[in-house]
């Protein structure tokens, strides 16, 4: 791992110090799964976002294959 130092304002720091997991785990694991939460909500936004601007409302990417199931054939044994 590597350290980092940031600027947290004093209110912010005082109600985290306050917070029994964070007497438990420390201040730097909460703020490493606090970051961690950050980036996966994000990373599902972006997505959200993708597939929206690809399928328009209202439509899923299943729609794409709408009317293929009938154009498939079972090879015979």
């Amino acid at each position: 791992m590597k350290a980092i130092q940031i600027t947290v304002d004093e209110g912010l720091l005082a109600r985290l110090d306050r917070d029994p997991e964070v007497k438990r785990l420390g201040r730097s694991e909460v703020l490493r799964r606090a970051a961690d939460a950050y980036l996966r909500r994000q990373r599902k936004r972006t997505v959200a976002e993708a597939y929206r601007l690809a399928y328009g409302e209202g439509k899923t990417p299943l729609d794409d294959l709408e009317g293929w199931d009938e154009e498939g054939v079972w090879p015979e044994a």
